[in-house]
């Protein structure tokens, strides 16, 4: 009988052991990156819905007097817009590549392609890193899949209350993603 604890206990531990070195580190270049295009997917797209539009919040149920208990949002920030946004953004990741300071040779992913409203057009791509194949996007793209999924409450009601500075609050704060990542002030 102590015999069979003592091999349940080792097998346990060995199991343990296994299990961390097959499920290995986050790459912190590439999920704080993740965190932060996320944050600037979704302002950009708040910021384009017209602040005058509203929804109706609230529960359909009547109230003992007979009145229902509703109340009008912006739609922008509202728990409901913010969940549609977070559906979509990942789709989003193909526009980032790897990009290298040219001073500080620090890495993380950034935004190169232009949005629709963009009147600058294309900048210098010298210091960006474009991988070969779909693989280099899809790696950026399945980070912001699992901080979406990881963090998806965290970032709707970081988002709904108007938090400032949300990229540092969700991406350093909350997540841990950007504790060992050094962000340049021009940054999110």
């Amino acid at each position: 009988m102590a015999l069979s604890l003592i091999r349940r206990s080792i097998l346990l531990a060995l199991i343990s052991v296994v299990s961390e070195t097959i499920e290995g580190k986050k790459d912190e270049v590439l999920y704080c990156s993740a965190c932060r295009a996320v944050v600037d997917e979704l302002n950009y797209s708040i910021k384009k819905v017209d602040p005058k539009r509203t929804i109706h919040v609230g529960s359909f149920r009547l109230n003992p007097d007979g009145s229902l208990k509703d109340k009008k949002v912006p739609l922008a920030r509202s728990e409901t817009h913010l969940t549609e946004l977070l559906e979509d953004v990942c789709n989003n990741m193909s526009d980032y590549a790897l990009y290298v300071d040219p001073d500080t040779k620090e890495k993380r992913y950034k935004r190169f392609a232009p949005r629709d409203d963009d009147k600058s057009g294309f900048g210098d791509f010298q210091n960006f890193q474009f991988g070969e194949g779909p693989e280099a996007s899809n790696s950026l793209k399945f980070a912001c899949e699992s901080v979406v999924e990881e963090y998806e409450d965290d970032i709707i009601s970081l988002f709904a209350q108007e938090a400032d500075h949300v990229a540092d609050k969700l991406c350093s704060e909350v997540s841990g993603l950007c504790k060992g990542v050094p962000v340049s002030r021009g940054e999110l």
